[in-house]
């Protein structure tokens, strides 16, 4: 089973390097600068125990590939940039491939259905940070994140299985799950900070704005009959499993958002976070206003380039309604 990684940013770029270093077969796709830094020089993966350069290949599209059925692909861009390359990867790609979508939101695995009958979707839980070309880091260890999966909209085969065996020899933590999809809800709920954290800055995260937006996020999801993984499941699910460590010279960044922010990408990836919870909420008759605003901003933060923390709290919280 070869691994594609479409998407070889933070996480990606995260999964492929370890599981490169386990020895199995792995092909990332890549842009820009960064591809132009792997294909020269490798990539450089960095954690508390590890700074290494890999030659893993790496290309910037997928009819470069000649793919298998056999093959598994790793969606692992931001949102807003799936449905265009699903679209390339469906002109390339037999329609057998596996199709893993190691992305926040629930709205990839939608978009993948439509191209491709074996979707799976995965739960990311690792803290991982790709900041400056050719390079991307993880900062736990000696575990590097939590990868459940499972198939879309319910299941677990053997795909699915062979997927999570491979992860777990390469320092990953990896469950199969029939009910997936209600625990991407349960990340979706964390991630409705990541627009205050990229706004206000990494401190916000844990402010009064984050616990308005994830209140009416609960409610509106509760509202509108979705299942949803219980705060106590998901605790109890990572436990002590993720230590943080030390990466010397490279302090911890915020999360994806706020990384996006940083390095001036001019998108942000709000209107799958904050923004599905407005979808719903509009769909059902139920309001959003805290998350509505939230997705507002970001995606106004994104387009004027505005670096991590440019407002306060406190102007925040004064541009709600009432």
């Amino acid at each position: 089973m070869r691994f594609i990684i479409y998407g070889a940013g933070a996480v990606g770029g995260t999964i492929g390097a370890r599981l490169f270093q386990a020895g199995h077969d792995v092909t990332l796709i890549a842009r820009g600068d960064h591809l132009r830094s792997i294909q020269k020089t490798g990539l450089r993966f960095r954690s508390p125990g590890d700074d290494v350069v890999l030659e893993t290949p790496a290309v910037v599209h997928p009819d470069e590939i000649d793919f298998t059925p056999d093959d598994v692909v790793f969606l692992a861009m931001k949102t807003q940039d799936t449905a265009d390359a699903l679209r390339e990867l469906a002109a390339a790609a037999p329609p057998e491939i596996g199709v893993v979508c190691a992305q926040n939101a629930v709205e990839n695995e939608r978009l993948a259905i439509r191209h491709f009958a074996d979707v799976y979707g995965m739960v990311v839980m690792s803290p991982a940070a790709h900041m400056d070309p050719g390079e991307v880091m993880v900062y736990s260890t000696p575990v590097s994140g939590i990868l459940d999966l499972g198939r879309y909209p319910v299941g677990v085969d053997a795909r699915a299985e062979a997927i999570a065996a491979a992860l777990e020899t390469a320092t990953f933590v990896s469950q199969p799950r029939p009910d997936i999809m209600a625990w991407k809800h349960r990340k979706l709920m964390m991630n409705l900070g990541n627009a205050i954290q990229a706004v206000c800055g990494r401190d916000a995260a844990r402010g009064d704005v984050r616990r308005m937006a994830s209140s009416e996020g609960e409610a509106c999801l509760e509202a509108a009959g979705i299942a949803v993984i219980s705060r106590e499941e998901d605790r109890e699910r990572r436990g002590d499993i993720l230590v943080m460590g030390d990466i010397e010279g490279a302090a911890r960044t915020g999360g994806s958002s706020w990384q996006s922010l940083a390095r001036g990408v001019g998108s942000i990836e709000a209107d799958y976070l904050n923004g599905e919870v407005v979808r719903i909420g509009r769909e059902i008759g139920f309001p959003t206003p805290v998350n509505e605003l939230l997705q507002r901003l970001a995606n106004h933060a994104a387009r004027m380039r505005w670096e991590p923390g440019h407002l306060t709290e406190e102007q925040v919280l004064s541009m709600l309604p009432g």
